[in-house]
């Protein structure tokens, strides 16, 4: 919490820190060692030996603190057999490590459609995919990921409502976007989870709190977010303060 308290002004210091950054810890607890206890009582015993392999090798990387953390996948893949989610949509994928959670979670039939603006980063996952037997779940999407949901929309495809299951930790400023797209593509009854949408609690400071120009801009972007999600009719919502924050939709019309 050593980003929160720098953005609050905690502990007496002003001094203005990224609210992600390789030295913060992915949580909104405010006790470290409570974080731990959780990851080495509920998480680390229960990690897939290719979701640790995966993280580890994520963790060495400069933008490593970029994945999501390791409770977040394993409720997100409860959240996967809790509704017996078969096919499923991420955006964003970085190095693949809540793709593999993913692809572990769904049925042998299950597939994920993973889009990200750039393969680098999953190409460094792919060969653990590969030694999980998983990777032929995987079909990875490079490009801009509002074209590749609009091609699932278009008429040749028509996948309206063919997906169960959405996960997005991509560029906040496109979530909105993204919601609509996802919305059309998750059948009725299905689930949509946004990542980061309490990011670092800046959403719950003063408007001139000490943060980074970057943190400023994303977290205007996650309120006015999380606005579009608290009035979606459409939509069952409930906000999660675990990791940076997960919004969950129940597409309910």
């Amino acid at each position: 919490m050593a980003a929160m308290a720098a953005a609050s002004g905690g502990g007496g210091s002003s001094e203005v820190k990224n609210i992600h950054s390789k030295d913060s810890t992915k949580t909104l607890l405010k006790s470290e060692a409570l974080y731990e206890y959780m990851l080495n009582t509920m998480v680390y015993p229960r990690e897939h030996e290719s979701l640790r392999e995966l993280r580890l090798i994520t963790q060495q990387h400069t933008y490593g603190f970029m994945s999501s953390p390791p409770d977040s996948a394993q409720l997100l893949a409860m959240l996967l057999k809790l509704t017996g989610a078969r096919n499923t949509i991420e955006v964003g994928v970085f190095t693949g490590y809540s793709v593999l959670a993913t692809a572990l979670a769904i049925p042998p039939d299950g597939r994920v459609v993973a889009i990200d603006v750039s393969r680098e980063y999953f190409d460094l996952g792919l060969p653990v995919l590969a030694r999980a037997g998983v990777a032929d779940k995987v079909d990875f999407r490079e490009g801009p990921a509002s074209e590749h949901l609009d091609a699932l929309l278009d008429a040749e495809n028509n996948l309206e409502g063919a997906f169960d299951f959405a996960f997005v930790d991509a560029d906040k400023e496109s979530y909105g976007g993204y919601h609509e797209r996802l919305l059309r593509l998750v059948r009725v009854g299905g689930v949509l989870a946004y990542d980061n949408t309490l990011w670092g609690g800046s959403v719950a400071l003063p408007d001139d709190a000490p943060l980074t120009d970057a943190d400023r801009e994303v977290r205007d972007q996650v309120r006015a977010f999380n606005a579009v999600v608290a009035a979606d009719a459409r939509v069952e919502a409930v906000q999660l303060p675990v990791a940076d924050g997960i919004t969950l939709c129940r597409r309910i019309v």
